[in-house]
């Protein structure tokens, strides 16, 4: 069965935007950019939230598709229609949809940012992984990493590791 991972980048009191919704405070570095580099090829899949999707819409180049190679889907009850080739607007049950799509052949799924949908993925049960990449910075309010989850969840530290810029990537396997 294919792995779910949830990842973002955080500060140290758990949130990933500030207040206004900004990421300036995030440390873009080479560490990050070789981290990404070898995460990118084991998966074929991404999944995100409406307001994730239009930050990377913003941050994205203008060419109006997807990235090749890997199925995008976005989540929203608000969206009507998305101006992108090759993603695909999910309005249905996010849990449902990821419990087939974990059934499905491929490589892994991962869900980008978004406090939302990573934490309704989580109450859910069908994420396997959780990634983080949390930077020296407390932000004292925003939007946070995690919302209530309804019941607890156990994890396994599986990786630590400093990074530039003061950051720690930390991945965890969700207990089953």
């Amino acid at each position: 069965m294919r792995t779910v991972t949830y990842g973002a980048a955080c500060s140290l009191d758990g949130f990933i935007a500030d207040a206004s919704g900004a990421i300036d405070w995030l440390h873009f570095s080479k560490d990050v950019q070789a981290h990404n580099a070898s995460y990118w090829p084991t998966i074929d899949t991404i999944l995100m939230g409406r307001i994730t999707w239009e930050v990377s819409v913003r941050l994205q180049p203008a060419d109006g598709k997807a990235t090749p190679g890997i199925a995008t889907y976005v989540f929203s009850r608000t969206l009507a229609s998305l101006d992108r080739k090759g993603v695909e607007l999910v309005r249905g049950d996010a849990v449902e949809f990821v419990r087939e799509l974990k059934r499905k052949p491929g490589k892994g799924i991962c869900v980008m940012g978004g406090g939302v949908l990573g934490t309704a993925l989580i109450a859910g049960g069908v994420v396997d992984e959780v990634g983080l990449n949390v930077h020296p910075v407390l932000l004292g309010s925003g939007i946070p990493l995690f919302r209530d989850t309804h019941r607890r969840v156990g994890l396994k530290l599986s990786e630590t590791r400093p990074m530039a810029g003061g950051c720690v990537l930390s991945i965890y396997r969700v207990k089953k």
